[in-house]
């Protein structure tokens, strides 16, 4: 059976959203939440997660280039994973972020230049990017 993925790209002042396939394994992005210090409006995220029925979330994790946490960021990706799983009960994987906004826009830039790269299509497309790279470690 496919699950349905559903991915977030952490950020204290945006959090970019994605969903997939299992079965397809690819990933399209849905909006991205603004955020107040990391926190988002607990409501639109239910909303969100109500509409999609994902089986399961994966969390982008913030990692400097050694994979090594970083001071700030990567204890808050943590923290919001855990907030998620608490509050709705799904599962809940952390998956190493490196790069993926880099790689975010560089596709966006691709399919729109300059235009596309807005924060928010920046933070869902890294959410695609996330939920793509957790599909491929999953079959690795």
């Amino acid at each position: 059976m496919s699950r349905t993925i559903m991915a977030f790209d952490f950020g204290t002042k945006s959090i970019g959203s994605a969903i997939g396939q299992e079965i397809t394994g690819t990933a399209s992005p849905l909006r991205a939440f603004k955020a107040s210090d990391g926190i988002p409006n607990w409501d639109d995220i239910e909303k969100l997660i109500k509409e999609w029925q994902p089986n399961l979330i994966v969390v982008g994790l913030p990692t400097d280039l050694r994979g090594k946490d970083l001071e700030t960021i990567t204890p808050r990706a943590r923290k919001f994973a855990n907030r998620l799983h608490g509050r709705f009960g799904l599962p809940v994987e952390l998956h190493d972020e490196r790069l993926s906004t880099t790689e975010a826009r560089s596709e966006l830039f691709e399919m729109g230049g300059y235009k596309a790269l807005s924060k928010g299509n920046v933070d869902c497309q890294s959410a695609v990017v996330i939920l793509e790279s957790w599909f491929e470690a999953q079959w690795g």
